[in-house]
């Protein structure tokens, strides 16, 4: 959601993966570029093509966004969005110097999500999702878990019961 979303407000997007297995769903989700980092170190990339104004972190990739975030250019901002299991590596100067941000969001209260609700429909950014019924539900944790779902899984219920 955050590559439609931020391809629909205007922004140049550029989704950085590791490895080329997710390239094509990012073009094909609105990014312009795409940065795979066992190829190349994204922040210098970022750097050189003048840096960025927001930095995104849906992955819990503590070492790359730490990495990236000498790559926002002044009042940059990085907003995270997922958790990992190591802490972020941060320089007080180099945020403190250029006005740089550093914030993070877990949930959002109803009225954010309201308000995304009508962006999503809107501008049609939709989720892409995989059904599973509910009778395999271990199976979808058990696939979240291994981080094999596509995005979001969504459990269906039988009409009947």
């Amino acid at each position: 959601m955050a590559v439609q979303y931020a391809r629909k407000m205007g922004f140049e997007v550029t989704v950085i993966a590791r490895g080329n297995e997710k390239e094509r769903a990012a073009y094909e989700l609105g990014a312009h570029h795409y940065i795979n980092t066992l190829d190349e170190n994204a922040s210098e990339r970022l750097k050189n093509d003048g840096g960025v104004d927001f930095i995104v972190a849906t992955a819990p990739a503590s070492e790359t966004v730490s990495a990236l975030l000498s790559a926002l250019a002044p009042r940059g901002k990085a907003i995270l969005l997922g958790t990992g299991q190591t802490p972020l590596q941060v320089m007080p100067g180099m945020m403190i110097g250029a006005e740089r941000t550093l914030t993070g969001s877990f949930v959002s209260t109803p009225t954010q999500t309201e308000r995304a609700l009508q962006f999503s429909h809107l501008f049609q950014a939709l989720p892409v999702t995989e059904l599973l019924p509910f009778e395999r539900a271990n199976e979808a944790l058990s696939r979240l878990k291994q981080g094999l779902a596509r995005y979001r899984i969504v459990l269906t219920m039988n009409q009947d019961n």
